[in-house]
């Protein structure tokens, strides 16, 4: 079951996140509207559903059966009770510590495409652990409906997803068989994002952070306590999201934090998720493989 009321924006959002596809997106949209005119008169005024999405490269995914990794769900500590999580484990840990990358989520929870990425930061050579943002909800697995996720998420507040995070990043600093304590990233995609700016405006311990296309800060006293080296990623045509980086941009810049900016040409926003519309493989890869490159630099040092 499904909230037929949810609205347009939020359903164009969740079918470029590859929550589904342009079928039912038309058919969700069209029970808003009552009249197939309406809703392609709708839908067209979205810019974002003109993209097409490329198909996905050979070993862009990695199985949970990988011989490199080792993967399973966790449950730890957190404010407010029990959080959930996904914790991937590179086999190289097993004989040596090494640095841990924490994975926030979309506005979805803690959905397979995510479990993937961080599987895709173990096989990096990192400890990994994808956090569930739906544990105050009951978990991500309670809602088997793209809306009810949003709805899920929607639900909480800032506070508590920053403290939520602190809880993640000081269970990920007790595996200290497995983990180098002081060497711990953050990569997370659109709301997940926008999660990595406000946790550096208020953490400083993590080495390094890798936000895509999320919600920047646009005031100078937020920008002024980050001490972590930023890549941010961005889409040029997420209009709205690249604009606001490039504010931020310019106030990471004029505090000398140490930061870089990638904008993308031609793709939009979540041209990495490739399960949604909007994914772009080339421009997927060389972020990747830059956000690698990032951790390799600062948390490996």
């Amino acid at each position: 079951m499904h909230d037929d009321n949810f609205p347009v924006g939020e359903l164009v959002h969740l079918y470029v996140d590859g929550a589904f596809g342009r079928r039912e997106l038309i058919d969700r949209v069209l029970k808003l509207t009552g009249s197939m005119a309406a809703t392609l008169a709708v839908l067209g005024s979205y810019e974002e559903l003109n993209a097409q999405a490329t198909p996905v490269p050979p070993g862009v995914r990695v199985s949970e059966n990988d011989p490199d990794i080792e993967a399973r769900d966790v449950t730890y500590s957190g404010e407010a009770g029990n959080l959930f999580g996904y914790l991937v484990i590179p086999r190289r840990a097993r004989v040596e510590p090494q640095p841990g990358v924490i994975v926030i989520h979309e506005n979805r929870g803690l959905i397979e495409h995510i479990r993937d990425v961080t599987r895709r930061v173990a096989k990096a050579g990192f400890v990994a652990l994808g956090v569930d943002m739906l544990s105050r909800q009951g978990g991500t697995s309670q809602f088997t409906d793209p809306t009810q996720q949003t709805a899920a998420y929607n639900r909480g507040n800032a506070i508590d997803r920053r403290a939520d995070l602190i809880s993640s990043l000081d269970y990920l600093k007790r595996l200290d068989t497995l983990v180098i304590h002081n060497r711990i990233g953050v990569v997370g995609f659109c709301a997940g994002g926008g999660m990595i700016w406000d946790l550096l405006s208020n953490v400083s311990e993590l080495a390094a952070a890798a936000p895509f296309y999320g919600t920047p800060l646009l005031t100078a006293e937020a920008v002024a306590p980050i001490q972590t080296p930023v890549l941010a990623i961005y889409g040029e045509t997420d209009r709205t999201f690249t604009r606001n980086m490039q504010i931020s941009a310019g106030l990471l810049s004029a505090a000398n934090k140490r930061y870089g900016l990638h904008v993308y040409e031609g793709v939009g926003h979540a041209f990495h998720n490739d399960t949604g519309a909007n994914y772009n493989a080339t421009a997927a890869a060389d972020a990747w493989s830059r956000t690698i490159a990032h951790f390799n630099k600062f948390l490996r040092a």
